[in-house]
């Protein structure tokens, strides 16, 4: 490869087109993470690709250059970088009290008798209550889907005790009941063959 020819191939990345094509990408790859996160969804896509804050940032930036690059008028250029640089400091906050109170997987256990299919318990919160969500995944590698069995949060008096399987198409959670009542018990029945829920249990 010649000088010439490197160079061309740097300036071929990083024009305004070529910015606006990665950017175009990032987008898609957003999107197909957005998809992938609602119920039932895939979970190794919506792991990879639901990012929104660093997808639209990176797309942002990209649009950014792309409009530096391309306009010569330096106001213009100005005007265009304080505006990417105001979004991301405004979002900033909101992108620290996400990590900050990121869900962590607190357990996961495998259906009885049953390849493919784990009972998953996520613990959050939200400031200062409590929250849970419990799933299960139904399948194996790339084409495992995540089902929501329950979203409880730690408010009015509410909280889960417990989730286990009662069955290899059967979940059993225990959560506080109201405050003169005792634990309450649900069981959910799930799909045989996909491992959807027949409910799914809120409670706070």
């Amino acid at each position: 490869m010649t000088e010439e020819t490197a160079v061309r191939g740097r300036k071929a990345w990083s024009s305004p087109r070529a910015m606006v094509s990665a950017a175009g990408c990032l987008v898609l790859a957003a999107a197909a993470g957005w998809w992938a996160d609602r119920d039932g969804g895939l979970l190794w896509v919506a792991r990879l690709f639901h990012h929104p804050y660093a997808f639209g940032a990176s797309a942002g930036a990209l649009l950014t250059a792309a409009l530096i690059v391309a306009v010569r008028n330096p106001v213009v250029r100005v005007l265009a970088g304080v505006a990417f640089g105001l979004a991301l400091v405004m979002t900033f906050p909101f992108l620290l009290l996400v990590f900050l109170d990121r869900p962590r997987e607190a357990s996961d256990t495998a259906a009885p008798g049953r390849d493919g299919r784990s009972l998953v318990v996520v613990e959050g919160s939200a400031m200062i209550d409590p929250l849970w969500w419990v799933y299960v995944d139904e399948g194996q590698g790339p084409l495992t889907r995540r089902w929501q069995v329950s979203h409880i949060s730690g408010v009015a008096e509410s909280a889960l005790i417990d989730a286990a399987w009662e069955g290899p198409d059967r979940v059993r959670l225990v959560t506080n009941g109201p405050e003169d009542a005792t634990e309450q018990v649900h069981l959910i029945d799930l799909d045989p063959e996909t491992g959807r829920p027949s409910r799914t249990v809120t409670r706070g």
